[in-house]
């Protein structure tokens, strides 16, 4: 069909429109429009499509599943927080025509993909935009046009010179090879030209010497250089001839620090590179706070779609907020509030989908509700209801788990690997319960006093520890139902449900000395932000302490009914694993959150600092000297140049930026700094600073760095252009490019930074 594929567009029961959908020529750009008015109504990039799922696998498809066959439904799933695409084709055949070749794109977008085919899918896209009158060819008048959308403020002489440059048919306007041509003369990289004619003798090359040379005083690449630089010339040198003479071009030079190896984001911690042999308290762990909510706290939509953003962000820390529904069926939602609801079944469905999709370790969750939830609902409700950790995984002959000593030793994340933890009440302790059951019944009481601590009186999670999840369980049920009994003030637990709560088993927080002498390994406690703020003031050693032998979890204020965040860095100065935060609320806190973890293959484990798993440290975040290990350390930055930012969102047509760099410094508080670089007006396109900018770090362990650039605005406050952040201890020195990412955490190639990073004592 020439105007393309007739689908439904479905938003919901009620909402379904016919669209033609069209796969551009580019083979990278899908088109929709209107069958009625025939008005283009959008389009989107195959590098924005996160995946597709076929059948009925998502809520609106579920809706409408007994009208439309699951044959014909696919949804389209987009990075970031831009809404899913919910679509219905005429046939089983046409469905899976377009959800197999949609695959197949992202799979060949999934392969490293080289700066020149980078380059050659931009500049196609710029000439698509700019031929208006879509004759394959471009005039003066156009290019000018062009340069306007392309975030550059040029002089129309230098513009004019270019263009009749690149012209080389004289026939006034540019087509193909000659569009190339100019746009290579507009990209021309000085900043880069001039560092590798620094390295090489004549200027034209870097022999494999001075490329070994480049690496070593600059890169600082100490192992295996010879090797190294062989590998970069096979890999990123475009020319054949120059690749057998084991030589690297200008170009070839450009596409090596373009790549990830010319990242400032050390590419050996990508991958999973930390000792996961420790217990679960030694790991900063990826933590969500009320994960089923993609809106607000009080109003907001509740979805499954919050529970598969988070898992695949790498989350390991999920909140279940169960209560009884209709027929005595629990339901998902924010108590006391008017969000929506969600069936347990579905939830519990999706995380056995998810949850163990990420590299290394399993997931967690919590949830807080009345509601009557037991067992066996985990048994079979989760495919493979063997995730879920419980007593018979405890094998004191070796066949499981050993956990003779788990009274004063937590298990570690690899023992724990793809099993799901509880977090809940429990009857007695776990030793009393490896003896045989206890007749005790389960502490209720929780940790603080007021209108928060009532809130989280009544949750319980899963975790999905350092190989297992952590999930947040409930904990109050309805009257004579089978999960709990309930006794004018006092909880009877059943003790099934007991006997999931294994080394997540929520107490009451009163005091550190308190739970030094009365408190296990096994054990938890949550406190709000507030009464974390206070503890981290009045004890912050005695906190550092705690949190090396048993876990913490902290929450967010019930004030925050927006879903903001507070910043996770003052808790994470203290040990406090886990941090739970709104993964729906772009910002900062979210920003410093995806630095921390998107190392260590994005497992949702971060190692802690050796000072910081010591039960008997002296380390205190506000006194920095109490810190055992080498002196401070200066990074020193040199912001040298922009490529190609992205426009501001809702920028009037023909604006153009005036881009500044800030770097921010996150850390203990005597690490807390940030510094800017001017401003260069009217140059979104190749901005140059060539800045330096200098920080004394004295705990670097701790410190996470956050590149943020703005669009300087004298009268208001500055626009969000993009941003980066990364753990210091990622860094790699060197010249190095920053990889610029938006606002909810998605790439936007080819934007990026050049800089120069160098870390001295």
């Amino acid at each position: 069909m020439q105007q393309g594929t007739l689908m439904r567009k479905v938003k919901s029961k009620s909402w379904k429109k016919q669209r033609y959908f069209k796969l551009q020529e580019d083979c990278m750009t899908i088109w929709y429009q209107s069958k009625r008015t025939g008005k283009t109504e959008s389009a989107f990039s195959i590098s924005d499509v996160e995946t597709v799922r076929e059948g009925h696998q998502s809520e609106v498809l579920q809706s409408v599943a007994e009208e439309f066959p699951p044959e014909r439904c696919f949804t389209i799933v987009f990075y970031g927080r831009r809404g899913n695409l919910d679509l219905i084709a005429g046939s089983a055949e046409e469905a899976q025509c377009w959800v197999q070749g949609l695959r197949q794109l992202i799979e060949l977008r999934a392969f490293p993909l080289t700066f020149a085919l980078v380059s050659r899918t931009w500049i196609r896209d710029w000439f698509q935009k700019a031929d208006k009158n879509k004759d394959g060819r471009m005039n003066f008048k156009e290019v000018q046009r062009l340069l306007k959308m392309m975030n550059v403020d040029m002089n129309e002489d230098h513009a004019l010179r270019l263009f009749q440059d690149a012209d080389k048919s004289e026939s006034g306007t540019l087509e193909g090879e000659e569009f190339v041509l100019f746009y290579k003369a507009l990209t021309q990289r000085e900043e880069v030209l001039s560092l590798f004619q620094e390295f090489s003798e004549d200027g034209k090359k870097l022999t494999l010497l001075e490329l070994v040379d480049f690496l070593r005083e600059e890169q600082l690449e100490d192992e295996g250089t010879e090797e190294l630089a062989m590998e970069l010339i096979d890999k990123y040198e475009p020319s054949e001839t120059a690749r057998a003479r084991h030589v690297l071009s200008a170009d070839g030079f450009l596409m090596y620090l373009c790549s990830l190896e010319g990242s400032i984001f050390n590419p050996q911690h990508r991958a999973l590179w930390q000792d996961m042999s420790q217990p679960l308290c030694h790991y900063f762990i990826s933590s969500s706070h009320n994960t089923y909510l993609i809106e607000d706290q009080i109003r907001g939509h509740s979805s499954i779609e919050g529970y598969i953003r988070a898992l695949k962000r790498g989350c390991r820390c999920l909140e279940v907020d169960c209560w009884d529904g209709p027929n005595g069926e629990p339901m998902v939602y924010h108590g006391h509030t008017f969000t929506s609801k969600i069936p347990f079944r579905e939830v519990v469905s999706t995380l056995g989908k998810y949850a163990f999709k990420v590299r290394h370790p399993s997931p967690g969750a919590g949830g807080r509700g009345w509601c009557s939830v037991g067992e066996d609902t985990w048994q079979w409700w989760v495919p493979g209801g063997g995730m879920v950790l419980r007593l018979t995984h405890l094998d004191p002959r070796g066949q499981g788990l050993w956990v003779a000593q788990s009274a004063s030793l937590s298990p570690t994340s690899q023992e724990l690997k793809h099993k799901i933890l509880l977090k809940g009440k429990k009857i007695g302790r776990l030793e009393d319960t490896l003896d045989g059951p206890g007749d005790e019944a389960a502490d209720v009481s929780d940790d603080d006093n007021g209108a928060e601590a009532e809130e989280e009186r009544r949750r319980a999670k899963v975790m999905l520890g350092g190989g297992a999840p952590i999930r947040r369980y409930p904990t109050r049920p309805s009257m004579g139902q089978h999960g709990y009994a309930l006794q004018k003030d006092k909880e009877t637990l059943a003790q099934a449900l007991s006997d999931c709560v294994i080394y997540c088993k929520n107490v009451p927080f009163r005091g550190f000395q308190e739970a030094r002498s009365h408190s296990r390994p096994s054990e938890i406690s949550s406190l709000s932000e507030a009464k974390a703020r206070k503890l981290i003031r009045d004890e912050g050693n005695e906190f550092v302490r705690h949190n090396a032998w048993q876990l913490t979890r902290i929450y967010p204020s019930g004030m925050r009914t927006d879903s903001s965040n507070y910043s996770p860095q003052e808790m994470w100065n203290v040990g406090c694993q886990i941090v739970a935060l709104n993964f729906q609320t772009a910002g900062m806190e979210m920003d410093l959150c995806d630095g921390l973890f998107s190392q260590n293959g994005c497992c949702g484990y971060v190692l802690k600092p050796p000072f910081m798993r010591d039960k008997e440290t002296l380390f205190n975040p506000s006194d920095p000297s109490t810190r055992e290990g080498p002196s401070p350390i200066t990074l020193t930055i040199q912001i040298i140049s922009g490529q190609q930012l992205p426009k501001v969102a809702n920028s009037k047509e023909g604006a153009i930026i005036d881009p500044l760099v800030r770097v921010e410094i996150y850390g203990v508080p005597a690490d807390q700094a940030h510094q800017e670089t001017k401003y260069i007006e009217n140059n979104g396109f190749n901005p140059r600073w060539d800045e330096t900018l200098q920080f004394q770090l004295h705990v670097p362990e701790l410190a996470l760095i956050r590149f943020v650039v703005e669009d300087y605005d004298k009268t208001s406050r500055n626009d969000f252009v993009g941003q980066f952040t990364l753990a210091f201890a990622n860094i790699k020195p060197g010249y190095r490019h920053i990889h610029l990412l938006s606002k909810d955490g998605t790439s936007i190639p080819p934007s990026s930074l050049f800089v120069h990073i160098r870390i001295t004592e």
